[in-house]
């Protein structure tokens, strides 16, 4: 008669959780290899003319006029004399129509002098909230808009990074996230775990579960005294690099760990993403309760805790679903201005364009039906230019 005891029933659950692990990990690289070949790093698409148009807010009669004078980048013509910019392209056209421009910023919408950093901590506990969603779309939408933008992945499954094209598990075996910059022995300059995207005027700070050591080193830390405020360590790792963005995107961690705490001591705008549903909002006053309660013992050590802004973003959101009108009518009269007016809807657009590791300013139209793509995208972009329009605002435009 055999005996299975504990321990060998849980030698050998760790096993095949390592197994599947190994097997998952060595599968998806094997699918970013075949989509992205044969470097296994990805490009940004092109745009049509009057994708760039709209991009820089000009006639697309007048990107044609600029070509045909010889003036910024020449496009690329398909067969069917279609023009096609790419995403440099456009970036290069900004810094031509600035100079001509009305006033300052028509073009190039990032800090003057005197402005301060934007930092966005993007911020949910619940999962499926659409937390990376929001943050991925709103740190690309900047960075295609004019701004220099750093978007941080600080949530340790790194589902941010993954959809920049860099996959933790083989991109990241020696480090490389923020917490190489925030550690308490060693920490190297933020300036080497900083790398560019594929799209110009972003970069990224990836993710890995090298974060959690955060979580684990802390407490230690404080029990030796060798912790400091520990909650400044993002905001001055950001401070060494100030001058080079005009806006953070932080993906939060989906917990009020270490991390979160210090990204909300650095942040100058919180959002925090919400699924109309009536268990998400149960969640939500949990969340809130618990981060009001350690943003009071966070001030009571020292923090400013003021923001120039919070709002709620609506997320997966369905406008024929009549419960989540009802929850979504309650959260407006509850909070109102503090949340966006744009919610992001739900579209299996955005979902299937993660299928391939991308968002959806990544896809092309073609992918999808097109009144499929215009809703989501329509969507996606009014909810960006709002957040836009606060940090202008913040800056006192």
């Amino acid at each position: 008669m055999t005996i299975v005891t504990r321990a060998n029933t849980q030698e050998n659950l760790n096993a095949v959780i390592r197994g599947h692990s190994e097997l998952l990990a060595s599968q998806l690289h094997s699918q970013r290899e075949s989509l992205f070949p044969p470097d296994a790093s990805k490009t940004m698409r092109k745009f049509t003319s009057g994708e760039a148009a709209a991009l820089l807010g000009v006639n697309d009669s007048y990107l044609r006029k600029l070509h045909l004078d010889g003036k910024g980048p020449s496009p690329e013509v398909t067969s069917g004399n279609r023009r096609q910019y790419s995403a440099d392209d456009i970036q290069c056209l900004r810094v031509l129509l600035e100079k001509t421009a009305r006033k300052p910023g028509d073009y190039l919408p990032g800090r003057r002098s005197g402005d301060h950093l934007q930092i966005i901590g993007v911020m949910n506990f619940k999962g499926g909230s659409g937390k990376t969603t929001s943050a991925a779309h709103l740190a690309q939408r900047l960075a295609l808009k004019g701004y220099r933008v750093l978007a941080i992945d600080l949530d340790p499954q790194a589902s941010l990074t993954a959809l920049h094209g860099v996959q933790p598990e083989f991109d990241l075996p020696n480090g490389g996230t923020l917490y190489d910059a925030i550690r308490y022995d060693a920490p190297v300059p933020i300036t080497e775990v900083i790398r560019p995207t594929y799209i110009p005027n972003l970069d990224l700070i990836p993710g890995n579960l090298e974060l959690m050591e955060f979580e684990h080193e802390t407490p230690r830390a404080l029990s030796r005294g060798s912790a400091g405020l520990f909650f400044f360590r993002v905001k001055e790792a950001l401070a060494k690099v100030d001058d080079r963005y005009d806006v953070v995107v932080i993906d939060c961690p989906p917990q009020l760990g270490f991390l979160t705490m210090s990204a909300l001591s650095a942040a100058t705008g919180v959002l925090v993403t919400i699924h109309p549903e009536m268990l998400d909002v149960m969640s939500m006053s949990q969340f809130l309760r618990m981060t009001a309660d350690l943003m009071d013992v966070i001030a009571d050590s020292g923090a400013d805790m003021s923001h120039d802004w919070m709002r709620y973003l609506l997320t997966r959101y369905e406008p024929t679903d009549s419960p989540q009108n009802r929850i979504v009518a309650f959260l407006r009269t509850m909070y109102s201005d503090k949340v966006l007016n744009a919610p992001m809807l739900k579209s299996t657009a955005i979902s299937d364009a993660g299928l391939t590791k991308q968002t959806l300013y990544e896809v092309e139209r073609s992918a999808f039906t097109r009144s499929t793509y215009d809703r989501a995208i329509e969507s996606l972009n009014a909810v960006n230019d709002e957040i836009s329009q606060l940090i202008q605002k913040t800056w006192g435009r």
